[in-house]
């Protein structure tokens, strides 16, 4: 990296000499976009508690939140520091500021799902490296388009999923790939509902005014136009868990918002990262036509891959299952790792087998972005990774068994199937 670069001056002086901080030449720059929910209560305190980072910016459309981002990082910093104030980090509303911004190394983009891969592209094209909140991408030819970029710009990516760093899947993974079940023939996987069974969807919202603090028309950034209400953002000055969630014009629901975290194990356990299955069909249900909250409710998929391992994904918890021809491992979020025989489970990595490096996915980016090799979880792996749940949602919506080509990222002669591939589906062909 440039040294010049690297190098945050500091506005009062106040974190120069931090306890425990490397020197400014030595830390990484980040600008931060998008301070909502996650970002405020996991993001913030983890890079606030690196070293090696430097938090220099944070940009939010919404005001309340640009406010309360800043003042979290000042505080953190000012009690590092022991000192009563920080002013070193600035803030703005537009993105292109923080990319704009010369001494930034690397971005965090938190904002909604449907700006992940929009300001990715941006980042990248403006030189910065990219650590960005799952799921990464609302269609696959999003994903190709992205990691190609990557590629092209030689820029550090990160997906920035932390089930790789949560030890229960690490050590499953690092068991099934070392061969401790014998041959893997079938993996199980499943993730939370969206709503209730009992209380599917959500009725129709009032259009309503725009709260003072929002600058609607740039949250809806590339999304279609639509009048303004609660539900379909957030609750004003506050972290709930936002409507555009259950939207389908922002995000596709827990088919990939966790299924980020899930399909990722899978992959990673089938050694399947850098491609993806060959079959797959799907079926679900959606809520009511006149719902306003539109997402998948309920689904169910299955998946052949050319190795011949199956994959079989739904709507039920947080697991992950490898099946083997000597026996099986489940882990389970949060913290449960079972397997048969159970001596699996006490069983220790040779040297000279499989090893996978264990940190947690914010020092994975950083370390990255120093040495500027990959990060575990880079932009072609998350997007093949999305690939898997995206074709699941195609399936779906046709209602028919679907043969893809994971080389060339096409449906087998189905232009029908292969039409879904550049856009995000907005509208259900099946209820």
């Amino acid at each position: 990296m440039n040294s010049t670069r690297r190098i945050f001056l500091l506005g009062t002086g106040a974190v120069a000499c931090l306890s425990g901080k490397a020197a400014p030449s030595n830390r990484v720059s980040v600008g931060v976009i998008g301070v909502g929910r996650q970002t405020v209560q996991v993001n913030l305190p983890q890079f606030l508690g690196m070293p090696d980072v430097q938090l220099a910016a944070v940009c939010d459309v919404d005001a309340w939140r640009l406010d309360n981002a800043q003042k979290q990082i000042a505080d953190g910093y000012a009690k590092q520091a022991a000192s009563a104030t920080y002013k070193g980090c600035k803030t703005c509303k537009d993105f292109r500021e923080v990319l704009a911004d010369k001494s930034i190394d690397a971005v965090f983009i938190g904002a909604p799902d449907h700006w992940h891969v929009p300001l990715s592209i941006e980042a990248i094209k403006a030189g910065k490296d990219v650590s960005c909140e799952k799921p990464l991408t609302r269609c696959i030819g999003q994903g190709r388009e992205l990691s190609d970029l990557v590629t092209k710009h030689k820029r550090v990516f990160r997906n920035d999923s932390e089930f790789r760093s949560l030890e229960i899947f690490y050590r499953a993974v690092e068991l099934v790939r070392n061969g401790r079940i014998g041959k893997l023939n079938t993996i199980r996987t499943g993730v939370p509902m969206e709503y209730p069974r009992e209380a599917i969807g959500c009725p129709p919202q009032p259009e309503m005014p725009v709260p003072p603090d929002l600058d609607y028309e740039r949250w809806q950034g590339p999304a279609r136009r639509a009048p303004y209400t609660e539900k379909r953002v957030t609750k004003p000055r506050a972290y709930d868990r936002g409507g555009w969630m259950r939207r389908r014009d922002y995000c596709d629901g827990m088919l990939t918002n966790w299924g980020a975290h899930m399909i990722d194990i899978t992959q990673w356990g089938n050694n399947t990262e850098h491609t993806g299955p060959v079959e797959v069909e799907a079926r679900g249900a959606y809520p009511a036509a006149d719902s306003f909250w539109n997402v998948l409710a309920d689904f169910e998929a299955e998946y052949r891959y050319a190795n011949g391992v199956r994959l079989y994904y739904k709507t039920e918890r947080a697991y992950v299952r490898f099946e083997g021809s000597d026996g099986w491992i489940q882990a389970e979020y949060p913290g449960s790792l079972q397997a048969q025989p159970t001596a699996v489970l006490d069983s220790k990595i040779r040297e000279d087998e499989i090893h996978f490096p264990f940190k947690t996915d914010k020092q994975d980016f950083i370390d990255a972005v120093k040495t500027r090799g990959r990060t575990l979880e880079d932009a072609e792996v998350a997007h093949r990774v999305m690939s898997v749940c995206h074709l699941a949602n195609i399936a779906l919506q046709l209602g028919k068994r679907l043969e893809w080509d994971p080389l060339k990222e096409r449906f087998i002669k189905n232009d029908q199937a292969n039409a879904f591939l550049s856009a995000p589906i907005l509208e259900s062909r099946r209820s």
